[in-house]
């Protein structure tokens, strides 16, 4: 799964993406100074695989990954070619959600774009180009879809999902806020709208603005603003986390503590984007490999064991599972199964996040 980082030129996507995955990629006070994308996959912090592995004493401990996108810096116009609004636009559609980047602090040593602090005209220019962007593709689908109304009656279905979406888009407003059917998503799915893709907005703030953060009235903006399409805000001082970055063990918990912090940023920010994606972990433990697996909420057994290997889907017989929280509880496996704590599931289970999984299957 991709997680696309994007935002204005100069309000720290790039010093963001860097801290994230330690990759430093190219980061300076002009915009444009990311073109081409750099790509980075982090760990999804989990510390129940620390706690299995204490058990298990294993090989090795894989946890879930996630995909970051940095994206180069847009600007007014973009959806008209502007700046590198072609290459921008073509990036974002091949993520599968947006990490969004606005600037809340004020310095007068890093240049912003506009001139002048202002979230919600930051948020508004990128948003609305995207809106401007999705227009064009539904009006588009909207004509190819009139032309085939007289052969396939069907086709009707697909005008009324798209015309509820435009009219949305023509009030500024993303697709995602239009209440459509299961069969209307299906109808619209194989657009790709760039304003359908869930959203999270990050609040770069100074290090003086961190510890109350949501008093601050830029970020109050923000959040008011997001509230509106029922996403989520994280304050971050992308500085402290650039920082936090290049330190590992207890030098990295000591500045935690002297901020005041239980975790870093960047976890939440991590743990949020899995949560955005819909996505969750089931485990597999044992002495060769502690292992966090990445599915869609809502995904039954059969599906979640292909995920491991599609041998194990097509051969599946039933899922032996145990709670993470009565493994922990009970220390082993052994004293589990003696409790009568792991249950058999067949085909039409839905996993949940955190079960500890071993899958029975035929060759």
């Amino acid at each position: 799964m991709k997680m696309g980082i994007v935002g204005l030129p100069n309000v720290g996507k790039s010093t963001l993406f860097n801290a994230i995955t330690k990759a430093g990629a190219e980061c300076a006070n002009y915009p444009f100074c990311t073109i081409e994308p750099n790509v980075g996959v982090v760990a999804v912090p989990d510390e129940r695989l620390e706690n299995l592995a204490k058990i298990y004493q294993p090989e090795k401990v894989t946890p879930a990954v996630i995909e970051f996108v940095d994206i180069a810096g847009l600007v007014k116009g973009a959806s008209h070619g502007e700046g590198l609004g072609n290459k921008f636009l073509s990036h974002i559609r091949e993520v599968d959600s947006i990490v969004e980047v606005v600037r809340c602090f004020e310095d007068t040593n890093i240049v912003h774009v506009d001139g002048s602090i202002d979230p919600i005209r930051d948020i508004e220019t990128i948003n609305l180009e995207l809106v401007f962007a999705d227009i064009e593709t539904v009006e588009k689908r909207i004509e190819n879809a009139k032309k085939k109304l007289k052969a396939d009656k069907k086709a009707q279905s697909e005008i009324d999902a798209f015309e509820k979406i435009k009219k949305a888009l023509e009030n500024g407003k993303p697709a995602r806020s239009v209440e459509l059917t299961e069969e209307e998503l299906l109808l619209v799915k194989d657009a790709f709208l760039l304003t359908m893709k869930p959203i999270l907005y990050i609040a770069n703030v100074s290090e003086g603005q961190l510890a109350n953060a949501f008093e601050d009235e830029n970020v109050k903006k923000v959040v008011e603003y997001a509230n509106q399409e029922k996403a989520e805000v994280i304050p971050l001082c992308i500085k402290i986390e650039e920082e936090l970055a290049t330190l590992e063990g207890e030098d990295e918990k000591e500045m935690l503590e002297a901020l005041g912090l239980q975790e870093s940023g960047l976890d939440k920010v991590i743990k949020a984007s899995y949560d955005l994606l819909g996505l969750m972990s089931f485990l597999t433990a044992g002495e060769p490999e502690v292992r966090a697996w990445t599915i869609k909420k809502g995904t039954k057994a059969p599906q979640a064991a292909g995920k491991i290997h599609s041998d194990i889907e097509r051969g599946f017989i039933r899922a032996e599972i145990v709670s993470y929280d009565d493994l922990i509880r009970e220390g082993s496996i052994v004293a589990v199964k003696e409790k009568g704590l792991m249950r058999s599931e067949g085909k039409d289970y839905i996993m949940q996040d955190g079960d500890v999984v071993l899958f029975r299957f035929n060759v």
